[in-house]
Order: structure tokens, then C-alpha cells, then sequence
């Protein structure tokens, strides 16, 4: 069993592989052990709906990324334990910069995210855009939300963008998918930065066509981060809420999902008479799947409970700036009733 003598020897160890690879006893029931390390530690427990099932079954609260930041900004726990990415992870802290959070992984990282390195945004914003104001979505890094004039997730981001003059000039950063939805909605003429997440890029359109084939019964339902020719062929299109939402209300009784995977875990719980289908890649993978967000396990959530580690930290000037953007976003939000 690997065991760390000094504190310096674990946060080193969590350093090189971004989590504590301890051993556990496999007899432990990790359910009941993680509810016990949450009361004995004022924890509250965060889950996204693209986490595995068993970690969405013991957290305090499961959502979107609205959901989540709505949840961290008012609770009163001392430990916030975040069951999802990176991004989701710091927009915790800066909304709670005296408390500790901690993430399961620290590799658990965001390929949107990754694509809008913040100092390639900020010269490019500078030399093409300086006028322009920065609506950024929020699956970014602080540093990037430190840059931004208000926050946005896919819950509210037609409706904040429409919160704008109409004659404001805005760049939607960094998710070109949801930026050209939103400027389709809205009839806005947004500046896109080139970015996109892998998971929702990965649905094949001819894929789609097949399963609705295979499926004659069954509407197609999207998140607007999938490409434009993929979203032609929904019947609804919606945020991750919205779509389970969505298919709890709908009549029909089959549906396919073209999100990440991790959805049709709820979205069976809530309507366990109802026939869902993953969206599918050209490839034989589970591309759907995020690879980050599946870093994650029950094992490492526990771990992450008992030993405090690994923290979750926001440089103290980033987090100020960041902090106004995304409670513009909160507030706004409230206005709208989301």
C-alpha cells in the first residue's frame, strides 16, 4: 500500500500525477463511506450530469454548469468536493475564495477549454477586437473569465447575449458551435473565437441519420455545442438541463441524445419508462464519452474526502477579476427565472 510520511511527500506526489493513488480496502462500501466523510467534514459533494452513475448517485446535488455554480455560490458547507472538470472546479473557488475545494483529478481538464489559451485570446482580442466586449462561456479557465465582461453557460446564454444594446459589439468566446447557435437565436452578429469541444464535435452526422432510421419512433435531441449540420437534424435542441428536462415532459417515449453519454443516466432514473440511445462517432469508441470527466471514480472521490486533497486554487487578483463576470452571469440569470 502506497502511504505518504509528510504532507510535502503527498502534494509532490499529487503534483506528477494529479491525484492520491492510495490503496483501499475493496470491502469498503464507498457510498456509505463517502456520506460519512461529508457530515464528519461539512463537505457538500458537486456532480455534473456527465459523471459516472454511482458518483451522481452520492453527490448532494447533480447539474449543469449553471446548476453548479448556482450551488456553489450559496452553500453554507466548509469543504465544496467537485465531481467534474477543472473550469467547474476554479468557478467554485472564486465563488467561495475562504473555502476548500477539492477535485477528485486534477488532469480532469476541458478540451474546450484548452482550446482558448487566455494570452493567444487577449493578443488576439487586442490587435483585431479592442472594442469589442467578451461574452465567454463558461467552460473556460479563470484566467480567461478575468478577461471577460460577462459569463454565459447553455442554460442562459441567448438570454444574457440579448441582455446586451443591440448595437453592442461582442466576441463569444471560446466555443464557435454554441456562439453560432446563440447568433442564429438571437440574430446578433458575433465575433467567434475558433474553439470546440471534442466530445460534441464527434457526432457523425451519418450516424444520426442511421439510428433515427433504425429508430423511427425516437426524436433526435442535441446540445448546442454540436455542429450546425448535426443540429439540423434535432427535433429539440437544448442545454444539458434542458434536455433532461426536455425528456421528462415530451410525450414520446424514445429518444437519441447527442451529449456526452454521462446524461442517460438521469435521464433514465427520471423517466425509467422511457428508451434512450447514445449519439455515435464514425469510430467504434465511446467518443461521447469525455475522457476528463471520466477520470473521476468513486475510489478517488473517496480519497479525495478522506485526505483533503488534492485543492483546488485560483491566483488572488485572477479570482477578483474573475468573480465579477460570473456573478453578472448569476444575477442575470435570476432576472430571466433560470
Amino acid at each position: 500500500m502506497l502511504v505518504y510520511k509528510t504532507v510535502e511527500e503527498k502534494m509532490k506526489r499529487i503534483d506528477k500525477v494529479g491525484f492520491l493513488d492510495l490503496d483501499i480496502d475493496p470491502t469498503l462500501d464507498l457510498f456509505e463511506e463517502i456520506e460519512k466523510l461529508k457530515k464528519e467534514k461539512n463537505a457538500i459533494l458537486l456532480a455534473h450530469y456527465y459523471q459516472e452513475g454511482d458518483i451522481q448517485d452520492v453527490a448532494d446535488f447533480v447539474g449543469d454548469s449553471l446548476g453548479l455554480a448556482q450551488q456553489a455560490a450559496k452553500t453554507d458547507a466548509e469543504i465544496i468536493v467537485f465531481a467534474g472538470v477543472h473550469f467547474m472546479a476554479e468557478t467554485a473557488k472564486i465563488l467561495n475564495p475562504h473555502k476548500t475545494v477539492l477535485l477528485p483529478d486534477l488532469n480532469a481538464g476541458c478540451s474546450l477549454s484548452d482550446s482558448c489559451p487566455p494570452e493567444k485570446f487577449a493578443a488576439w482580442k487586442a490587435a483585431n477586437y479592442p472594442d469589442h466586449k467578451v461574452v465567454t462561456y463558461i467552460n473556460c479557465s479563470a484566467a480567461l473569465k478575468a478577461m471577460s465582461d460577462v459569463i454565459v453557460t447553455s442554460s442562459n446564454a441567448i438570454g444574457v447575449v440579448e441582455s446586451f444594446p443591440k448595437d453592442e459589439k461582442l466576441i463569444f468566446a471560446p466555443d464557435k458551435n454554441l456562439g453560432a447557435y446563440v447568433a442564429e437565436k438571437t440574430g446578433r452578429d458575433l465575433v467567434l473565437w475558433n474553439g470546440s469541444c471534442m466530445v460534441h464535435e464527434i457526432f457523425s452526422y451519418k450516424k444520426a441519420v442511421e439510428l433515427k432510421t433504425r429508430h423511427p419512433q425516437a426524436q433526435l435531441i442535441a446540445h448546442p455545442e454540436c455542429e450546425s449540420h448535426i443540429l439540423e437534424l434535432a427535433d429539440f435542441i437544448g442545454s444539458t438541463t434542458g434536455l433532461l428536462k426536455y425528456t421528462q415532459k415530451s410525450d414520446c417515449k424514445e429518444f437519441i441524445v447527442l451529449t456526452e453519454s454521462g446524461i442517460l443516466h438521469k435521464m433514465r432514473k427520471e423517466s425509467p419508462d422511457k428508451i434512450f440511445h447514445a449519439g455515435l462517432s464514425d469510430s467504434t469508441c465511446a467518443c461521447n464519452d469525455c475522457p476528463h470527466m471520466k477520470l473521476n471514480t468513486m475510489e478517488k472521490l473517496y480519497i479525495c474526502l478522506k485526505y483533503g486533497a488534492p485543492e483546488v486554487t485560483v491566483e488572488a487578483e485572477t479570482s477578483k477579476k474573475a468573480l465579477l463576470p460570473i456573478q453578472r452571469m448569476l444575477d442575470i440569470s435570476a432576472k430571466l427565472g433560470l
